[in-house]
């Protein structure tokens, strides 16, 4: 989740190979599409996140309170998480730009560029976590019967990862069915461990 976003390191070795400087619509161009490949990011790892905590209590309780209950704790702890480190990590990154700045003035430099906002930054992260986190939720709201709402909660979660894998693939510039395909694939793994260690914790005596 930490790589440099792809479309921005092409633009950035065109740039040095024809050597002409960013415009400002080229640099909000990289901005956005760095604040989109994070969003959806966080919206991937919210539904992920989610859905297999609620795939976890699913394996030792079967009603669906318990399992609602689970979810949202889930969402508003990664939420708050992911909130609280994005406004560190781009306070730091803040911090670095202006000593930066203020060392160019001093040998008479000047260059303009759109400071982060640490807090913008902390609201988008949490609102993109949250809008992924509460699909499953959503799914398995009002299904009654147990064995049908994990299957469910795991459909969701399919389609949920498999939009997220395009839409990185639209960003990326990577071919679409092989990045759903990893996407896709890994949360089947997250989802189909979490289930079954907890199942396994749960049968040994060890779930209250």
């Amino acid at each position: 989740m930490a790589t440099p976003n792809h479309l921005h390191i092409l633009y950035l070795r065109q740039n040095a190979r024809t050597n002409l400087p960013q415009t400002e619509e080229e640099i909000d161009y990289a901005g956005r599409a760095q604040w989109l490949r994070a969003a959806v990011l966080g919206a991937d790892d919210g539904l992920l996140s989610v859905a297999s905590l609620m795939m976890g209590i699913g394996a030792i309780r079967d009603d669906v309170k318990a399992m609602i209950l689970t979810g949202f704790a889930g969402l508003l702890a990664g939420a708050c998480s992911m909130a609280v480190g994005e406004f560190v990590s781009v306070y730091s990154q803040l911090d670095m730009e202006m000593k930066r700045e203020k060392g160019m003035a001093e040998n008479g430099e000047r260059e303009r560029e759109r400071r982060p906002n640490p807090l913008q930054a902390a609201m988008a992260s949490a609102l993109a976590f949250s809008f992924g986190a509460i699909l499953p939720l959503l799914a398995a709201a009002f299904i009654t019967n147990h064995n049908v709402r994990l299957g469910v909660v795991v459909a969701a979660a399919t389609l949920g990862l498999a939009a997220s894998g395009g839409a990185g693939a639209a960003l990326g510039g990577t071919k679409v069915v092989s990045s759903c395909g990893r996407v896709v694939v890994g949360g089947w793994m997250a989802m189909a461990i979490t289930f079954g260690l907890t199942k396994l914790l749960g049968t040994s005596g060890l779930c209250i």
